[in-house]
């Protein structure tokens, strides 16, 4: 992942658009923000089953996950998301094109996964960094750089556009999520925006971002679990999704501390990039042998193709890893 290198912008900014319900898919609007039907636990457990897809370990599917809130996303639907920066065009796909041109590729991909599995509905999301690491301290000496907050209104409204999901997403660098989260609540009260943290940039041992992989531990995971279900039952929300990039051991510590909650619905996403055998062993040893709850699997479109054999993994070939990842990534 490269880090952003722009002028310095402060979080600032005003959210005018205060309906909630006008950046919703038409569905969401009748399903989530009315009263729905609980959830079907057999059809939950036979979803969450298939997930699994024939997972030997017995770790798979995950003993004692919650049933989630009624207008849960996951399992029945698959998130497909387009990662990036606005001001950047090496973070990730979402600010490497024209806002047209991205969201036609994002359609044509979901596409891609619609007839992958046609049995899972598949919703498309922007995943946006609006927090993000810089190798300078800055003036305020955290290593963080946050977008203003007419950037992360540009997102809504592309999302809108599309009926697309929104994740907002944080490097901290020297600074913690205890500090970062608050200041998106207006965000995240919103039915459709979600959360991501990336521990690769939490740099807790002081380290300049970028030059070793950061850290965070379960219980920086379960201060956002805790703040992200108060949201939710504050202004009676359906579940978030919560996603967390993994592609080391340390990256995330004491995972089997993180609690799981009725309200969140968390995701470990695989993060490392390269070739098909050598992502597929990372989300083996990082991610299906460290079970949470859910799991995601990043694809990128330049860094996996750098070396031999210069190819992504195919959607099919992502759906038959053990677990089946519910969230995919492009950057």
């Amino acid at each position: 992942m490269v880090l952003l290198a722009v002028t310095a912008v402060c979080l600032t900014g005003s959210f005018h658009k205060a309906d909630a319900h006008i950046y919703l898919r038409p569905w969401v609007k009748d399903t989530l923000l009315k009263s729905t039907p609980a959830i079907d636990t057999l059809q939950y457990d036979s979803l969450m089953k298939r997930l699994a897809n024939g997972d030997k370990t017995g770790l798979w599917p995950v003993k004692n996950s919650p049933l989630p809130l009624p207008g849960a996303i996951l399992p029945f639907n698959r998130i497909v998301a387009y990662y990036g920066n606005m001001y950047s065009k090496n973070m990730g796909i979402l600010g490497q094109y024209p806002p047209k041109t991205m969201l036609a590729k994002l359609k044509d991909e979901v596409k891609n996964w619609e007839a992958a599995d046609p049995n899972t509905p598949v919703i498309p999301a922007l995943h946006y960094i609006c927090v993000t690491a810089q190798a300078d301290p800055g003036r305020n000496g955290l290593h963080s750089l946050r977008m203003p907050f007419k950037q992360i209104d540009s997102v809504l409204n592309m999302a809108k556009s599309i009926n697309a999901l929104v994740f907002l997403d944080i490097q901290v660098g020297y600074s913690t999520v205890q500090t970062e989260l608050p200041l998106l609540e207006k965000y995240l009260r919103l039915p459709n925006v979600h959360f991501g943290i990336d521990p690769e940039f939490s740099m807790k041992e002081g380290s300049v971002p970028g030059k070793r992989i950061g850290t965070f531990d379960a219980d920086d995971i379960n201060y956002v679990t805790g703040y992200l279900s108060s949201l939710v039952k504050k202004y009676n929300l359906p579940p978030k999704v919560f996603v967390v990039h993994r592609f080391t051991k340390r990256m995330v510590t004491n995972y089997k501390d993180i609690k799981l909650r009725k309200d969140v619905q968390f995701v470990m996403d695989m993060d490392g990039w390269g070739g098909p055998e050598l992502k597929k062993g990372t989300y083996k040893y990082f991610v299906a042998q460290e079970p949470v709850q859910f799991t995601g699997f990043k694809l990128f479109y330049k860094n996996d193709i750098k070396n031999a054999p210069h190819r992504m993994l195919t959607p099919q070939e992502v759906l038959s890893l053990k677990p089946s990842p519910i969230y995919i990534q492009y950057q």
